[in-house]
Parts: C-alpha cells; sequence; structure tokens
C-alpha cells in the first residue's frame, strides 16, 4: 500500500462539488426532525422550525446539513418509511431552495433516499454502511451523490447489548473496507465516499475511545475521509459523568482533540460554539 500522510487533507468528490478540510475539520449540523432521538428529540418537529433550525445551523458555520427522519438512538425502533418521508422530503425541498450549502438525508432506507435526492439533497449518510436495505447501493449507484458509509454492530435496537471485539480497529477498518469494494462493484466511484467509524454504534466507552485515538491509523488504512460522529454521545458520561443536556463542553473538547488527530468532518449539533472554539485553537496552533 502507498504510504499516506495521516494528516493530508483527502478530497470527497461528489454531485459537482469538492469539499476538502483545510486547517479545521468542516462540520456537519445535525437536524433531527424526529420526536425522539436522544438529544434533540421533538424540538424540530414542525417544517418551519426544522427548515429555520437548519438555516441558523448554516448561518452557524454549518458545511453539511445532516436532515433526519428516524432515531438511531441505543435501543430505538424502526419507523415506516412513509412516516420518515413525511419527516424529512418537505424539510430537505425547503432547505435546498434556501442555501447552497449541501443537504444530506440520515437514512437506512433505498425509498427515502431515492426521494430525498429527488427533492436535492446530495450526500446519503447511512449508519448501516448500505446494509440494511438491499436496494440502498442501487439508488446511490444511479445518482451522484455523497456516500457517508458507517459501521455500526447489530442494529440501533440491539446495538449496545455487549459489544465485543478482538481488535475494534482492525474489524471496523475491515467493515469499511468491504464497503468500499461493494460500492466500486456497483460503479461508484471511491472519491464519492466518506467513512464514519461509527462511533456509539454498537461499542462501549472504551471502544470508541480507542477508535477516536487511532484516527490517523484509521485514515491512512482507508485513504478516505473520515466523518466523526461524536456530539453529546454517552461515552462523555463515562469521562465527564455528565447528563445529555450537559456534554456540550466535552463534545467541544473532543472536537479539538479530533482536528489534532485530521478528522476531516465533525458531525455535531452545537455547530457555532464547535466552530469558535475550532478557531480559536487554529490562531494559537499557527
Amino acid at each position: 500500500m502507498q504510504e499516506v500522510d495521516s494528516l493530508a487533507p483527502f478530497r470527497w468528490r461528489f454531485a459537482g462539488r469538492t469539499l476538502e478540510r483545510d486547517h479545521l475539520p468542516l462540520l456537519m449540523g445535525i437536524l433531527n426532525v424526529t420526536p425522539d432521538s436522544f438529544s434533540d428529540g421533538g424540538q424540530h418537529n414542525q417544517i418551519e422550525d426544522a427548515v429555520a433550525f437548519g438555516l441558523r445551523l448554516v448561518n452557524d458555520g454549518a458545511d453539511i446539513l445532516d436532515v433526519g427522519g428516524e432515531s438511531t438512538r441505543p435501543g430505538s425502533e424502526f419507523v415506516s418509511a412513509d412516516e420518515e418521508l413525511n419527516r424529512t422530503i418537505p424539510v430537505i425541498e425547503r432547505l435546498v431552495s434556501e442555501t447552497d450549502v449541501p443537504v444530506s438525508i440520515d437514512t437506512t432506507k433505498a425509498v427515502v433516499a431515492e426521494e430525498a435526492i429527488r427533492a436535492g439533497a446530495t450526500i446519503v449518510n447511512d449508519i448501516s454502511g448500505l446494509t440494511f436495505d438491499a436496494e440502498m447501493i442501487e439508488v446511490c449507484s444511479h445518482s451522484d451523490v455523497g456516500i457517508c458509509l458507517m459501521h455500526i454492530r447489530g442494529t440501533p435496537k440491539t446495538m449496545q447489548e455487549n459489544p465485543e471485539y478482538e481488535d475494534v480497529c482492525r474489524e471496523v477498518v475491515e467493515f469499511l473496507c468491504d464497503g468500499m469494494r461493494r460500492c466500486e462493484a456497483a460503479g461508484i466511484d471511491r472519491e464519492r465516499l466518506c467513512l464514519d467509524p461509527g462511533i456509539g454504534f454498537g461499542k462501549t466507552a472504551d471502544h470508541n475511545m480507542t477508535l477516536m485515538r487511532a484516527i490517523p491509523r484509521l485514515r491512512t488504512e482507508l485513504e478516505r475521509p473520515l466523518l466523526i460522529g461524536h456530539s453529546r454521545k454517552r461515552f462523555l458520561s463515562k469521562v465527564l459523568g455528565r447528563d445529555v443536556e450537559e456534554r456540550t463542553a466535552g463534545t467541544i473538547g473532543v472536537s479539538i482533540a479530533l482536528a489534532q488527530l485530521g478528522a476531516d468532518l465533525l458531525r455535531v449539533h452545537d455547530v457555532r460554539a464547535v466552530r469558535d472554539a475550532l478557531v480559536a485553537w487554529q490562531s494559537l496552533s499557527e
């Protein structure tokens, strides 16, 4: 394998765009239009409220808006495709008409991804790594959208039932490499792929910390941009002893560490706070 600089930025090319980390990671702002997400469930249920919040995230510095209509918190149940479509498509249609920031659909369902793409979404963010729905890879292959492939062990309902690994980094890399091979076999160019080790998805707090510390290794072995979704997650309660509503400071601290380690994108709730902290950190690091 060609030697790769673990801090060199990778280009993520899709839908006529090229995204690339400069000095700081790009920020994917979280917009959950769900009643039951672990941190912000029920806050943006109405279309007008959701669109206004999405535009606020853009103003705060979000480089991508990630719209999700199904909670994937530990223990959550699947929702119907119709319900997910009703929650997400009107919001995506409005956002793409009001901002040039790329909009991502956070879904594991091919029919939802397909309708979101028709509505203007240019990224599919699938927590299953395109494995839950057999038709998802075909939907993605028939478009030029960017694709976020994530690692998960089990399903959201079962993933935190005693997750075990012999070597969590090796097993995550193998899963993601297999996903990249499947995409390439379906005609999807590797430059359209962004990879996510799946912090909190079938992993203990120690597994999560191990994966985040290993970002330089993961980037070197996978040779694609890495997206890290650590915002307000449960591993922070082990580190800080804080409830979910008190994890913003911990999220910011981890964001700075992830920037130092070379993460390409960070998926966060508190875009303004994270952006400000990263800019302040960078101003003293130059």
